[in-house]
C-alpha cells in the first residue's frame, strides 16, 4: 500500500486538507461494547461510584479494554478546572475530594484482579498541590492491597504548583505519564491553560529525581499540525528522557470542541512509529485508535520481559 501524497518521507510538512464535514474512515469504526466481562467491569465501576476516563472521555476502546478487565480510573472528581478544546471532561466548579477514594480504588483493583492499573485525574488548579498527595495515597493503598500490581499514573501538569509532583515520585509508581497532547504552535488554540515547556520540564524532572521510574507521554494528530512539528516534539521528549510514546488520532467529542482537520492514514502512523523508535523511545504505540492507556498493561509487561531498565 503506497504512502499517501500528503506525507513526505523527507520531513516536509503534510498538506493541510480543508475541513468540509469529514466523514469518519472505516479504520476508526469500532464495535459497540458488549460481553459478560464488559458488563461485570461496568457493574464494579458503578457499584464503587468510580469515575473512569473510559466513560468520561468517551474512549472508542472501552469495549475492548473492559472486556479485558482494563480500566483507567479518574481521581479527584469528574469536573476539571481547565477547558481544553479537545477534551470531553466537564469543566466547572470541582467536586470536593473524597478521602476514601484511594481505598475504594485499591479495592476495585483487587476485585478486578488487575495486573496493571492506570490512575489519571482531572486538573485541579484549585488545590494547593494540584492533587499530588491524593495520587500518592492511591499508589500507597494499591501497594498495600495489590503488591504485585504495576501502577501507572497519568498526571496533570502541576502548572504553578512548585515541586508538588515530587510527592508522586516519592510514592514510586512504575510509570509516570504526562501527555504533551499536541505541538507547541497549537497550544494557544487547543490547550490554552497549559504550557508546552512546563510539560517537558515535568517529565524531565521526574526522570532526574528517580531514574527507576519509566516516563511516558502521548500526543494527538489530525488537529492541523505538520510532520516536522511532530518529529520536533519527539526530539523534545527524548531530550527530556521520556521512555514511552503514544500517538493517536484526535476525534472531535462534540460540535463545540476543536474540529478534526484531517484523518491520518494508518500508513502514516506506521511511519511515526518507525521514526519514534529510531529516535530512541523504548516503547511506541502509534495507531489511529491509540490512547494513553490503550494496551498499557501489555506494553509494560513486554518491556519488562525485554529486561529494559528505565
Amino acid at each position: 500500500m503506497s504512502i499517501p501524497v500528503k506525507i513526505s518521507f523527507h520531513g516536509q510538512d503534510a498538506q493541510k486538507q480543508p475541513n468540509t464535514s469529514l466523514k469518519k474512515p472505516n479504520w476508526l469504526r469500532v464495535k459497540a461494547p458488549a460481553g459478560k466481562i464488559f458488563e461485570k467491569t461496568k457493574q464494579i465501576v458503578k457499584e464503587k461510584s468510580l469515575n473512569t476516563v473510559c466513560e468520561e472521555a468517551a474512549c472508542p476502546n472501552i469495549g475492548e479494554c473492559w472486556n479485558k478487565k482494563h480500566a483507567t480510573f479518574i481521581i479527584l472528581g469528574s469536573v476539571c478546572t481547565r477547558a481544553c478544546r479537545f477534551c470531553n471532561i466537564k469543566t466547572g466548579i470541582p467536586d470536593k475530594l473524597d478521602p476514601h477514594e484511594p481505598e475504594k480504588i485499591a479495592r476495585s483493583v483487587a476485585e478486578l484482579e488487575l495486573k496493571h492499573v492506570v490512575i489519571t485525574s482531572v486538573d485541579r488548579d484549585d488545590l494547593e498541590d494540584g492533587g499530588a498527595n491524593h495520587f500518592a495515597q492511591c499508589i500507597l493503598e494499591i501497594r498495600k492491597k495489590c503488591p504485585n500490581t504495576s501502577i501507572e499514573v497519568l498526571t496533570p501538569d502541576f502548572l504553578r504548583k512548585g515541586d508538588a509532583y515530587k510527592i508522586i515520585v516519592d510514592a514510586k509508581p512504575d510509570v509516570f505519564n504526562h501527555n504533551i497532547e499536541t505541538v507547541p504552535s497549537l497550544y494557544p488554540k487547543i490547550r490554552p491553560g497549559s504550557r508546552y515547556f512546563n510539560s517537558l520540564n515535568l517529565l524531565n524532572n521526574v526522570k532526574n529525581l528517580d531514574k527507576n521510574i519509566f516516563t511516558k507521554s502521548g500526543m494527538m494528530v489530525g488537529l492541523g499540525e505538520t510532520n516536522d512539528e511532530i518529529f520536533q516534539v519527539m526530539d523534545d521528549l527524548r531530550s527530556a528522557k521520556v521512555d514511552f510514546l503514544t500517538i493517536g488520532q484526535y476525534l472531535q467529542p462534540t460540535p463545540n470542541h476543536a474540529r478534526v482537520e484531517r484523518y491520518v492514514e494508518p500508513d502514516e502512523f506506521n511511519y511515526y512509529e518507525k521514526m519514534a523508535k529510531v529516535k530512541g523511545f523504548h516503547m511506541v504505540s502509534a495507531t489511529p485508535l491509540t490512547r494513553s492507556s490503550y494496551h498499557a498493561e501489555e506494553d509494560f509487561i513486554r518491556l519488562k520481559s525485554m529486561n529494559i531498565d528505565a
